[in-house]
């Protein structure tokens, strides 16, 4: 095998395994002890950071922080990745905000000039657009850390019902929607599933309590259905097509559509009863393109929120 070629798979292979031993590599590449020394030697100068261990159980790790080998992209690959991360830049917050800096950073300054230049006209000719929020949510690095390796977080949650009050949660997945984000948890407080705006954590730090964590492995990226309704009260409500439409940007309402041949529809499902509020300003934003046949309580609210916008303008 060449030189070169067996320098990169080596680089491939020690970023899999993370730990390993000489000999290891030497019976895998089919080469002396001495040889693979001199590679991890030429590797380690090209920036793979390589650190040994003394001892019986000692042998060569990778730092976590690893440098992934390079990968060829076509101009079109190129463009499409900058563009890819290019288009999170109207979040005020992301989870790994200085790492996609960083990326952003990188793709753009060793492009060919040509490639830059048509990058540079496409940055006037195509936008991804996202409402822009004040609302910071540091957390997130956190969140997406715990919700991989299923940890429990002790949080400050401020919500609008209790103000700021501290839980505990095992985040399952974090989601960005109309230029928020939210967390999809489990809550040890509410013994269930609820779905968090990550904006309103003050805090996250990890769980000292002892309580065991959950085995949440199989519950996947399932946004608002994997909350389950707390004391649920029926919704039932028509919607004209231009309704139906604006429902379906919402991205936790969409599932619950039914939506007909010719474009009106109806939601027919449990939501939690303590979202009534809620969804009153909701289908009142709506206006006539909907219409709300239950549950009384939420024609009660609706009611009662337009006449106090009545009196505002009498």
């Amino acid at each position: 095998m060449p030189k070169s070629k067996r320098l990169m798979e080596l680089m491939m292979t020690v970023n899999r395994k993370r730990r390993f031993k000489v000999q290891e590599l030497a019976d895998e590449f089919g080469v002396s002890k001495r040889t693979i020394l001199r590679d991890l030697q030429e590797l380690s100068e090209l920036g793979v950071p390589l650190y040994s261990e003394v001892g019986p159980h000692g042998g060569y790790q990778v730092v976590r922080e690893r440098v992934l080998p390079p990968i060829a992209f076509t101009e079109g690959e190129a463009v499409s990745m900058f563009f890819a991360v290019h288009a999170l830049r109207h979040y005020a917050s992301l989870p790994f905000e200085a790492e996609s800096a960083a990326a952003l950073g990188k793709f753009y300054l060793h492009m060919p000039g040509d490639v830059r230049d048509r990058i540079d006209a496409m940055k006037h000719r195509v936008d991804f657009v996202t409402p822009t929020r004040r609302g910071d949510a540091p957390c997130l690095a956190a969140l997406l850390e715990a919700a991989v390796r299923q940890r429990i977080l002790s949080v400050v949650y401020a919500s609008r019902e209790e103000g700021e009050r501290r839980r505990l949660i095992q985040p399952v997945c974090i989601y960005a929607n109309n230029g928020l984000w939210y967390c999809t948890a489990y809550c040890f407080l509410r013994s269930g599933f609820r779905v968090f705006r990550c904006d309103r954590i003050r805090e996250a730090e990890p769980d000292a309590s002892g309580q065991q964590p959950l085995d949440l492995g199989e519950v996947k990226l399932s946004r608002r259905e994997a909350a389950e309704p707390v004391d649920p009260v029926r919704l039932r409500a028509e919607l004209s097509p231009v309704g139906v439409q604006r429902c379906e940007a919402e991205l936790w309402l969409a599932p619950m559509l039914d939506v007909r041949a010719d474009g009106s529809g109806a939601i027919d499902r449990d939501v939690p009863g303590g979202d009534i509020p809620f969804f009153a300003d909701f289908f009142i934003g709506l206006g006539q393109e909907a219409t709300v046949a239950g549950p009384t309580e939420l024609r009660i609210a609706i009611r009662d929120k337009l006449a106090e916008q009545l009196k505002r303008y009498s």
